[in-house]
């Protein structure tokens, strides 16, 4: 078992601490990332997102519902409660507040989802990642890119329309898109061709490595700073979401794997999209930074703690 957390959990680690000391002793720029940041967002994640998803049969896809109910309803549940915090409690602004939520509220479906599935279950147990990816795109990514449209774009009209028009903008977004256009392959049983995969592929397996390397990019050029808020943050992060997952699970009557495998996703560190897309408004969040910060390193305990009682 041990062996296995390990092999689930070190590359994380490295790769994120090579982009890290890459940014903090400036082997490379990490001031200006947008470049590499595009790539991710715009390219790498959503191919990845896609071919995951499209190439997944259709009775796979929908078996697994109950693992999208239950990551999308604790998701949908922390990220208000979240954002209202920051808002009303601590006067942040929209963006910081926006940030913050997606930071708590979404797991690091993207980089680390896929390898603790495959060092746990196996390369062939991979439709739950891709479905937790999805819900991630689907949920409370295009509220924050809403909400971070309204802060930077001035507009005219009602603050219905001015709403509206920012999540219209939102949902057009590769990494939006890209699962939705998926699914609908996968559910119209839509064959892709061998070479459109390959093609697909090829930029999407940088993803969830480069990923993990503009973060540490992003994070090395910033303060880590140990808040009450940034501690409270992980412990909701890391302690009581994937709680909340057991708990709508059981509500709900899932079954035991894929109760098992909702848990273990919800377990997994703060993700990095408040990063990157705060990196692509221009709205750095020290404290979502350092909330990635706290929750990736106390993820080496907590996750370790639910991959040993869920699996061991």
């Amino acid at each position: 078992m041990i062996n296995i957390i390990l092999m689930a959990l070190a590359p994380i680690f490295f790769v994120l601490l090579l982009g890290y000391f890459a940014g903090k002793y400036h082997v490379v720029d990490n001031t200006h990332v947008g470049s590499l940041n595009t790539v991710v967002m715009s390219y790498a994640i959503p191919a990845s997102l896609f071919v995951a998803t499209a190439v997944t049969p259709a009775q796979a896809m929908l078996a697994q519902w109950p693992v999208l109910v239950i990551l999308g309803s604790a998701m949908m549940l922390l990220y208000p409660l979240w954002y209202l915090l920051q808002r009303r409690a601590l006067r942040r602004s929209a963006s910081e507040a926006a940030l913050q939520a997606l930071t708590v509220s979404l797991p690091n479906y993207a980089a680390a989802g896929l390898s603790v599935a495959i060092a746990l279950l196996g390369p062939g147990h991979v439709v739950p990642v891709a479905v937790a990816i999805a819900a991630g795109s689907l949920l409370p990514s295009p509220v924050t890119l809403a909400l971070l449209e309204l802060s930077v774009v001035k507009q005219n009209g009602s603050a219905l329309m001015r709403g509206a028009r920012a999540m219209g903008r939102a949902l057009i977004k590769p990494i939006v898109l890209a699962p939705v256009i998926g699914t609908l392959f996968s559910l119209l049983s839509v064959t892709l061709s061998p070479i459109a995969i390959a093609s697909f592929r090829q930029i999407g397996q940088a993803a969830g490595g480069l990923a993990l390397f503009v973060t540490g990019l992003i994070l090395s050029a910033q303060h880590f700073r140990l808040s009450w808020n940034v501690a409270l943050a992980t412990i909701v992060a890391n302690i009581f979401q994937p709680l909340l997952a057991f708990l709508i699970a059981h509500l709900l009557g899932a079954p035991t794997a894929a109760m098992k495998v909702s848990v273990m996703m919800a377990a997994l560190p703060s993700g990095f999209f408040g990063i990157l897309f705060g990196s692509g408004y221009g709205q750095a969040s020290e404290e979502s930074g350092s909330t990635v910060i706290a929750s990736t390193v106390v993820s080496m305990f907590t996750l370790a703690l639910a991959i040993a009682w869920l699996y061991g």
